[in-house]
């Protein structure tokens, strides 16, 4: 059971000491409360803890702040910035002009790849929600999901109909779906009703590779092809990110993420250096645009480039 640790106008902090945190029901739910009155919560753990990527996601936002306790200095899990306690909440250390020492130790485990595709798609009043993400999964893994939730662990097994029955019934929801297969995977699906009964959904797949075992990124036209030839997606992009293939994140600096490839709906001209390539069925084409190996920063320049270009046609 956790509990509140320290509790000012400014932030809720709960220390947790254990060697994976997730977002569990109670975080959950202490997140919600500093929404509602305006606090960020922040979660305290020692050098040696890693947060499950539900956790790692809602700590990449503006509500919840990861601070690290390393000796008898704090910084900031995700970018390595000192942090110290101002009174009121943790707060940079004004003089700090570099990374906090324990940011930039060795990882504990081997760093490989965590492949990242984003998809957008419309659903009608009356689809089903939930094939889509379990297609994803199924191509990416051969295997069908293993379980969903709101929370971690994830309450359910797999059901497509849960799915659809719990996201249809609220204004928004973010769910969680669990891989199942020989290499770990996870799906975070944030589900938005628009008029008519319509909802709109935005869902960030995720895989871990070990470096041993690199992602198939040559692959990559051929399965988003067959991904679209179930239901019309409106975009898809996909990254890599340097990263344990457990998809748990250290406190520690792996290297950053960079693009690999984007896909959107239509016949789209591409823009002077970047080639298009169609993928999908007649019914429902995508253009599909290379944007780099995922190691490379001038994939960032090459998206940058079509992000413009898309924008402008």
């Amino acid at each position: 059971m956790s509990t509140v640790d320290a509790l000012t106008d400014q932030a809720m902090v709960v220390l947790q000491d254990r060697p994976v945190v997730p977002l569990s029901a109670w975080l959950s739910r202490a997140l919600g409360d500093c929404t509602d009155s305006g606090r960020i919560l922040q979660l305290v753990t020692p050098l040696e803890s890693r947060l499950t990527l539900p956790l790692r996601t809602a700590a990449s936002g503006d509500g919840v702040q990861w601070i690290v306790r390393n000796g008898d200095g704090y910084y900031e899990g995700l970018t390595g910035r000192p942090m110290k306690w101002a009174g009121r909440t943790f707060a940079p250390v004004p003089e700090a002009r570099d990374y906090a020492p324990g940011f930039t130790t060795r990882p504990t485990a081997p760093i490989g790849a965590q492949l990242t595709l984003v998809y957008r798609i419309r659903h009608a009043a009356d689809g089903d929600l939930a094939g889509t993400v379990e297609r994803l999964l199924q191509l990416l893994t051969g295997k069908y999901p293993a379980g969903l939730g709101p929370t971690e662990p994830l309450e359910h097994p797999w059901r497509r109909d849960r799915l659809t029955e719990y996201a249809r019934g609220r204004s928004t929801v973010r769910l969680f779906v669990g891989g199942d297969g020989p290499r770990p995977a996870q799906a975070i699906c944030d589900y938005t009703a628009g008029e008519g009964g319509a909802v709109a959904e935005t869902s960030t797949v995720t895989v871990g590779y070990a470096p041993e075992d690199p992602p198939p990124l040559q692959h990559l036209p051929t399965l988003v092809g067959a991904f679209a030839a179930d239901q019309p997606i409106a975009s898809l992009f996909v990254q890599l990110t340097p990263g344990r293939a457990d998809l748990t994140t250290e406190p520690r600096w792996t290297g950053a993420p960079a693009p690999v490839a984007m896909a959107v709906a239509g016949t789209v001209a591409a823009p002077h250096g970047i080639t298009g390539q169609q993928v999908g069925p007649p019914r429902a084409p995508l253009t599909f645009f290379p944007l780099g190996d995922g190691r490379s920063p001038d994939g960032w320049q090459r998206h940058s480039v079509l992000m413009q270009h898309l924008q402008s046609a």
